[in-house]
């Protein structure tokens, strides 16, 4: 798959890097997910001893790797598309329908993400939530957090490949 070729800008220079650098290192919890699983299985079908704390971090690690991962995902153009044929279009095209649908889908939704989540997560932590689960996990805040730092980063993720199409589109970087 052809990949669209955008110019770099001031932003994209400082923003990328740190994308980059966060993917890579949360690459490594999808490590750690493995084994908590194998864990939790070696201690259910061989001790039968089932731990919900492990059903839960399993859970907690893999959002985690989830949320974190989406801004390398979007700044590496790594994400599933929606349209099929994106690949046949000539590179302008896809730079207008990438465009579109970062400032129509994306950037509003990262925004409602964040207005809304900021709260849930202050909610949670005034609260001192905790897993409705016997013998869950404490601090629910915090795994709350991390769909807000997930779509923080998506947010800047975003930002940051608005203003490569943007150079691309209408400054001559596509030329």
């Amino acid at each position: 798959m052809a990949t669209l070729e955008l110019p770099e800008t001031p932003f994209s220079r400082v923003v990328d890097p740190v994308l980059v650098a966060i993917g890579n290192a949360v690459s490594w919890v999808w490590i750690v997910l493995l084994a908590v699983i194998v864990v939790n299985v070696v201690l259910r079908y061989a001790l039968a001893q089932g731990r919900i704390e492990f059903e839960e971090i399993q859970w907690h690690l893999y959002s985690v790797g989830f949320m974190l991962g989406l801004g390398y995902a979007l700044q590496s153009d790594a994400h599933v598309r929606v349209d099929v044929l994106h690949e046949r279009f000539a590179p302008v095209t896809r730079a207008w329908i990438d465009l579109y649908g970062l400032v129509i889908g994306v950037l509003p939704f990262v925004a409602l993400m964040l207005i809304y989540g900021v709260r849930f997560v202050a909610d949670s932590f005034a609260t001192g939530e905790i897993s409705s689960s016997p013998g869950g996990l404490p601090y629910r805040w915090a795994i709350k957090a991390v769909l807000v730092a997930g779509f923080g980063l998506l947010g800047l993720a975003a930002l940051s490949r608005l203003t490569r199409l943007w150079k691309f589109l209408f400054l001559g970087g596509g030329r």
